[in-house]
C-alpha cells in the first residue's frame, strides 16, 4: 500500500517521495531509534503515516515510533505539516477504523493537517473497480487474505487504486497548502 501510494504521489509534478519502514531492529530499549529517519520526517512537506492493524490497533513497532517522535512534539516540529495515513489487515473488518483514529490523532496532537481519501465507494457511483471497497473515509484501509504459508500478501486490485488515487491526492493537497 505504501508503494501504491507513493506512485499516487509522484504523478503529481515536482513530487519526490521517500520510503520509510519502521522495522524491529530500529526498537532500542522499547524506544524506536533512527536519527536519520526523523530528520528526514522533518524535512518532509507531508507524512503518509501508515501501519498493519494488529488486534484492533497499531503494530507494536509502529507505536514504539510515535513515542519517540514525541521529542518532536515537544518543540511542534510537525505543526502545519500535511498528514495522511492508512491500514491493512487480513480481515475486511480487523477494527482498522481504530488504528485509523489512532494515526489522525496522533496527527491531531503534532498539529498536522489531516487529509482524508476524497473517495466514495466505487459502486455508490456504478463503477465497478474496487475503489474504496471497505469504505475507508478518514484513511486507506487494505484487506488481504491471510495466508499461513509465509507468502507476501496480494494486495487487492481496488485497495491498490485506492491507494494511488490517495497518493495523488495527498501530493495535490501538499502543493496546495505550500503555495
Amino acid at each position: 500500500m505504501a508503494q501504491a501510494i507513493a506512485e499516487g504521489a509522484t504523478k503529481v509534478e515536482d513530487t519526490t517521495v521517500e520510503l520509510l519502514r519502521v522495522t524491529g531492529e530500529q526498537i532500542v530499549n522499547g524506544r524506536w531509534k533512527n536519527d536519520e529517519g526523523l530528520e528526514k520526517l522533518n524535512q518532509a512537506d507531508a507524512i503518509v503515516f501508515g501501519s498493519p492493524t494488529y488486534m484492533g490497533g497499531v503494530a507494536a513497532q509502529f507505536k514504539a515510533f510515535i513515542d519517540a517522535a514525541s521529542e518532536v512534539w515537544f518543540r511542534h516540529g510537525w505543526k502545519d505539516k500535511i498528514a495522511a495515513g492508512f491500514t491493512h489487515s487480513s480481515s475486511p473488518s480487523g477494527d482498522k477504523q481504530g488504528t485509523l483514529l489512532y494515526l489522525a490523532t496522533n496527527a491531531g496532537q503534532h498539529g498536522m493537517i489531516w487529509v482524508n481519501v476524497g473517495d466514495l465507494q466505487s459502486f455508490l457511483s456504478g463503477l465497478d473497480d474496487g475503489v474504496n471497497r471497505l469504505g475507508g473515509f478518514l484513511g486507506v484501509m487494505g484487506q488481504s487474505q491471510l495466508d499461513m504459508s509465509g507468502k507476501e500478501p496480494v494486495l487487492d486490485s481496488g485497495d491498490y487504486l485506492t491507494s494511488v488515487r490517495f497518493g495523488e491526492r495527498i501530493a495535490e493537497a501538499t502543493k496546495r497548502w505550500n503555495k
